[in-house]
């Protein structure tokens, strides 16, 4: 069931890191063919995918305020505080990504200034199915209220009789948000993208989502519309030594295989051992997994990869840029200072990564397939449009005008020139 890769050179590398291949050709085409149908027909084509694509007849796409009020009631006492514990660790977290703007005189009588402005129009999207992920509402309507975003939409598809998930509907009123609809797929991003006559259409848009998501994304990206981040399968990178538990190493992997069978693991160790436990141990949890089949479908995609030393290791996960790191070594502390490329990152053997999806106060929206390279995870900065500010006194023009006209006059633009000079005058 797992792949074994011993001591592999640098230049395999590139095959190593390599997530699973989907055709997507068609894929693309049908994608197209919900988004230009949506924009066209609005709230009709969506009751219509609705029926074709999730098997249920709606007669309206808003959640009516009743739903939201009576949703508290179909979830049990411990779910809810659950869900508030981690709605305090998440606010407490992200509540201290909040900038306060700081004036900064360049030079004298020459003043800037920075200031974080919310989104003013944004959609969250809210994965439904098998997995209703009311995580995910937190993780995405507390920054963006934090942020002071004036328009929050959600949407989400509904069950097969008409409802949403009640956790989705308590974490959303929990949070202040009142406008959800009931949409799903490519048709919910097309509808936040273009607007209809129920959903109105937003500035930026939020959210994970299977692989017809992600494309509708991409596509409003082409259309004007701002999206997080590009984001695929979920996946985890674990580097082990000695030191490991094979048992928890085998956990954590059991964790994301059960996401998707799109999704991959990849455990790095320079410890032969460590990697035969940590299969023994992966193969005995897997029986008891309610989601064996889909996780099974997963390992068939995972690596186990033995290094020479940790120090490959980490490298090797920087060049795979994970979505989760898992450090379960020795003083992971001092290995995370060489982590260059990765979502997020959890250290020591006491950190599953289950804690930063729910509860510890980071963001699980997090760049996959690679894209941790240069995308960071959703933050109140993702809600937030920074303005430059600058004001100059008489005397601050005075002191920087003659290098302004120098610079202008050398590039042509005697315009430029011109506004400093009969200032100056």
């Amino acid at each position: 069931m797992i792949n074994y890769y011993k001591y592999p050179d640098k230049e395999t590398w590139g095959t190593l890191v390599s997530r699973p291949c989907i055709d997507s050709s068609d894929l693309k085409k049908s994608v197209k063919k919900i988004m230009r149908k949506v924009k066209k027909d609005g709230d009709r084509a969506l009751l219509k995918f609705a029926k074709l694509f999730d098997g249920v007849k709606l007669s309206t796409i808003e959640v009516t305020e009743s739903e939201i009020t009576e949703a508290a009631n179909f979830i049990s006492t411990d779910l809810k505080e659950a869900i508030l514990l981690a709605k305090s660790n998440i606010e407490c977290f992200h509540r201290s990504q909040i900038e306060q703007s700081r004036i900064v005189e360049t030079m004298p009588g020459v003043s800037c200034w920075r200031k974080s402005i919310g989104i003013e129009k944004v959609g969250l999207y809210i994965p439904g199915g098998s997995a209703p992920l009311f995580s995910t509402v937190l993780m995405l309507a507390i920054p963006a209220t934090l942020a002071g975003c004036r328009e929050i939409i959600l949407c989400t598809p509904s069950g097969k009789k008409g409802k949403i998930h009640p956790a989705i509907l308590y974490a959303a009123s929990i949070c202040g948000i009142t406008k959800v609809y009931k949409a799903g797929g490519a048709q919910a991003i097309a509808a936040m993208t273009y607007g209809t006559d129920t959903i109105p259409n937003v500035f930026k848009i939020f959210g994970p989502g299977n692989q017809y998501v992600t494309e509708a994304k991409k596509l409003a990206s082409q259309k004007g519309v701002a999206i997080d981040m590009p984001a695929g399968p979920s996946e985890v990178l674990v580097i082990a030594d000695e030191s490991a538990i094979p048992e928890f190493v085998a956990a954590d992997l059991l964790s994301q295989a059960e996401h998707g069978p799109d999704s991959q693991v990849i455990l790095v160790t320079n410890n032969m051992e460590t990697a035969i436990k940590t299969e023994h141990a992966l193969n005995h949890q897997l029986k008891k997994l309610p989601r064996k089949s889909i996780a099974e479908k997963t390992l068939s995609n995972s690596r186990f990869i033995i290094t020479k030393d940790i120090e490959e290791a980490i490298n090797f996960s920087n060049c795979y840029a994970p979505e989760h790191l898992i450090l379960a070594t020795i003083n992971p502390e001092k290995l995370a200072e060489k982590i260059t490329n990765a979502g997020s990152v959890f250290l020591g053997n006491f950190s599953p990564e289950s804690a930063g999806d729910y509860a510890s106060g980071t963001n699980h929206t997090l760049p996959t397939a690679g894209y941790a390279a240069m995308y960071s995870g959703v933050s109140v900065d993702s809600f937030v449009k920074k303005i430059t500010f600058q004001q100059l006194t008489k005397e601050g023009l005075k002191g920087i005008g003659n290098a302004i006209m120098t610079m202008a006059e050398a590039e042509g633009l005697e315009g430029h020139k011109n506004a400093v000079a009969i200032r100056l005058k």
